[in-house]
């Protein structure tokens, strides 16, 4: 059997002010796998999160078809072959 983590990408819009190709980031949290975006693209926080740590208003993430419902922690869970988008 071949697992996969979950798979992060961004818009075409944010794509073209940053470099931020689709990533397989590990995690079981949205904000885990982002953390793990973060990590090798440190500019790419302030696009996504304000200054305590939270989506910031314009922004919208979906867990496969569903909006996250976690705008502050980002706690939605995220499993093997999720997309983050």
């Amino acid at each position: 059997m071949i697992t996969s983590m979950p798979r992060v990408s961004f818009t075409p819009n944010l794509r073209r002010h940053l470099d931020c190709p689709t990533v397989d980031a590990p995690g079981a949290t949205v904000r885990a796998a982002l953390e793990h975006v973060f990590a090798g693209n440190p500019r790419l926080r302030g696009y996504l999160l304000d200054e305590h740590g939270c989506l910031r208003r314009h922004v919208t993430i979906f867990v496969n078809d569903a909006p996250a419902a976690d705008r502050v922690t980002l706690a939605d869970p995220v499993g093997e072959g999720d997309d983050i988008f």
